[in-house]
């Protein structure tokens, strides 16, 4: 039994912080058990083998080799410490994508203004995903890297990945994935970007404060990671340093092994159930549910693109969506609201400001998706 099978409620958040499964609660509460028995060194010494497998687990789980797995506590932190270590200068160009993501814009501008690069923003094509001839025509040498979201939070839009990095790689330009909202929900294996970051609070139903980061050793030598601790580097002589030549540069000496353990255990959960029949299943529900509302004359479907994740957005006439969210939530179907400066360019090129956000699991059954159909339809009556 899983937690989304006794939860009393009709679950459609897992694009804010999903469910975890039994296996996940188990691991993590044992181990805070096991910490309370003996201590967290102790307990951690017993687990050592399990935790250093836990890269190869990430490694089948996004495609990549174990050195190029770093464990850290969330897809912000993932995120910030592999930006902070590309090199940027004056008049190297960034290129985002319409539905940037605020946690990336706030640093990228920050950086921007520091460094004296240049942000630009490549254009979506008529589906609303991004436009590969219109970033082959952006792309030349001054063009550092290429900041791509591959889910949107406030859209089912999924981002062709692959395509944008391959035409990003003819110029040498560094690929990064915000893949936030993707793994756990959609493949991410095979799509050549050059890093990745990802959470386990989401579509992976692990627990908060956990994430990882995979950079590739291709790239690695061109980044100079500066948040570095004691783990990451090594103090070999009063005034020198060594650094580590792997990924786990980028990981920080303290962590929660409970945490951690528990999104090995939600990773190796995902594998086990299978990643293509997960992004079936996830599909499916949404179609069901997109199609539902889009019945309801009052409601209209805000999602985009030509590929679709398991996030179902819309907005109801005369109704806002915070109204919408706690409607709803008295009727016991959880939803959550994105905010318009959450993804900025993307809602002010729309006109929108909030949006009712939906993002029903696998676990989530076909009558429940037709029950938060009809919740819906009686909230706007």
């Amino acid at each position: 039994m899983t937690a989304a099978d006794h939860s009393g409620r009709i679950f459609l958040d897992s694009a804010g912080s999903s469910l975890p499964p039994e296996p996940v609660l188990d691991e993590v509460i044992a181990h805070l058990r096991r910490e309370a028995e003996i201590g967290g060194y102790r307990a951690a010494a017993e687990r050592a083998e399990d935790l250093e497998q836990g890269y190869d687990v990430i490694a089948e789980l996004v495609g990549c080799e174990r050195d190029e797995v770093a464990f850290t506590d969330s897809a912000t932190r993932s995120w910030l410490t592999a930006f902070d270590a590309i090199p940027l200068g004056k008049g190297d160009r960034i290129l985002v994508t319409e539905v940037e993501y605020a946690g990336n814009a706030v640093p990228l501008l920050r950086r921007a203004e520091e460094t004296g690069a240049v942000i630009e923003v490549i254009p979506s094509d008529h589906s609303g995903q991004v436009d590969v001839e219109a970033l082959g025509e952006l792309l030349d040498e001054r063009v550092k890297l290429v900041s791509v979201v591959h889910v949107p939070t406030n859209s089912g839009l999924v981002n062709p990945a692959k395509e944008i990095a391959d035409k990003a790689h003819e110029v040498g330009a560094i690929v990064m994935l915000d893949a936030c909202q993707s793994v756990g929900q959609v493949d991410v294996r095979g799509t050549g970007v050059d890093i990745l970051s990802f959470t386990g609070r989401k579509w992976l139903r692990g627990p908060r404060g956990t994430g990882a980061l995979m950079v590739r050793n291709e790239v690695r030598h061109k980044l100079h990671p500066r948040l570095v601790d004691m783990h990451g580097g090594e103090w070999t002589g009063p005034n020198e340093i060594r650094l580590r030549d792997d990924a786990r540069v980028f990981e920080l000496w303290e962590y929660s092994y409970a945490d951690r353990l528990g999104l090995i255990a939600a990773a190796k959960f995902a594998l086990d159930k299978g990643i293509g029949e997960i992004e079936r299943e996830v599909a499916e529900r949404a179609k069901r549910l997109r199609e539902g509302l889009s019945a309801i004359p009052q409601v209209e479907v805000r999602d985009i693109g030509k590929r679709k994740s398991g996030i179902t957005t819309f907005t109801v006439e005369g109704v806002e969506p915070q109204t919408v969210k706690q409607r709803l939530y008295e009727q016991n179907v959880t939803v959550s609201v994105s905010p318009g400066n959450s993804t900025l360019l993307d809602t002010t090129k729309r006109g929108l400001d909030e949006v009712v956000r939906a993002s029903p699991h696998y676990f989530v059954t076909d009558d429940q998706i037709d029950q938060a159909v009809e919740a819906v339809s009686r909230s706007v009556r």
